[in-house]
């Protein structure tokens, strides 16, 4: 190649060069990134619940999901702060309204059924996890974790004011009411409180268990079911002033549940991929054994007398996920 040839030749490779690198840091407008389809087994999820039309599901590392054809399919939205923090609860407020908490006193709040999501408050500084929320009436709303930390919102999870509760800073793990007053929040070491009056006061009721208990469930005005470590479940018929133990035969810990439809009951989920299936009075009806699944947190009773669960490994069942677990009835 001539002299003049080469030099024509680098000049354009040059030119070339120095196109690419204009273009690769030039400022513009990116195109927006498409909604995408996600695989919700790959996740661990903490948290499942239904609200109006869709499934919500929230987990590790800022998890959340949303689902409109009963967990066959699911898309993810971004909260807006970015942050990859576990979320460890969540609440339907009404079919639009959506209140999430997790890690580091973190609170999400979505307006739009879950398709955005806006933080409402957060506390690297303190580090304490939140483990669960509830509301009544979709206005008053609690979120509540770890060393006695209750925080309340009066203004469906704008704003949010702690509050000083009973219990000697012991972890609060789960709470369940009614629109009548009558709420009950469990914790750590057995820890069990009541309020008759919407949770303006509340009692620390007398020990009846040395372990910690995960969940409670309200079965009536009086009748109430508590359950926690080594597969440990009891029920009050008085509001709390005295407790039995259900026996279930299992010692695995029991992390949530899921009330069936109409009057079926209650499923409890938990370690070892079991289930606990309990009638509308809190007895027991059967025991399944789920293989693979790893340990459960939390399930959502379908139309059909179908149950979806979640936990270390999403919201999908074996080899087949568009398909939940059919529960039948037992005599």
């Amino acid at each position: 190649m001539k002299p003049a040839s080469r030099q024509l030749t680098g000049y354009v490779m040059s030119a070339i060069v120095i196109a690419a690198v204009v273009f690769a840091f030039a400022p513009r407008q990116p195109a927006p990134l498409a909604v995408t389809e996600v695989l919700a087994d790959r996740v661990q999820v903490n948290a499942l619940i239904s609200s109006g039309d869709r499934l919500i599901a929230v987990g590790e590392r800022g998890t959340l999901l949303a689902s409109r054809d009963s967990g066959r399919s699911w898309r993810a939205s971004q909260p807006g702060a970015g942050r990859a923090v576990t979320l460890t609860g969540v609440a339907a407020l009404s079919d639009q309204v959506l209140v999430a908490v997790g890690h580091d006193g973190w609170i999400l709040r979505s307006g739009d059924a879950g398709q955005t999501w806006q933080e409402k408050h957060y506390d690297a500084d303190l580090g304490e996890p939140l483990l669960g929320v509830w509301s009544a009436d979709g206005k008053r709303v609690v979120a509540y974790g770890s060393y006695g930390k209750f925080l309340v919102s009066d203004d469906a999870g704008e704003h949010w004011a702690a509050r000083e509760m009973p219990g000697d800073g012991a972890h609060f793990n789960g709470l369940d009411g009614d629109a009548d007053g009558r709420q009950m929040l469990v914790g750590e070491q057995g820890l069990v409180l009541r309020s008759s009056d919407g949770g303006q006061h509340w009692q620390q009721l007398a020990a009846f268990y040395n372990g910690s208990l995960f969940g409670v469930v309200r079965l009536s005005a009086n009748s109430w079911l508590a359950y926690g470590m080594r597969g440990h479940v009891f029920r009050s018929r008085d509001f709390g002033d005295s407790w039995e133990r259900v026996e279930v035969g299992s010692s695995q810990p029991i992390y949530g549940h899921a009330r069936l439809p109409g009057q079926a009951g209650l499923v409890l989920v938990g370690g070892g991929s079991r289930l606990i299936h309990l009638d509308a009075k809190g007895d027991l009806l059967g025991i399944d054994q789920l293989s693979g699944l790893g340990t459960l947190t939390s399930a959502v009773g379908l139309s059909g007398r179908h149950l979806l669960v979640a936990g270390e490994r999403g919201v999908f069942q074996g080899a087949q996920p568009d398909v939940a677990l059919s529960l039948e009835a037992r005599p």
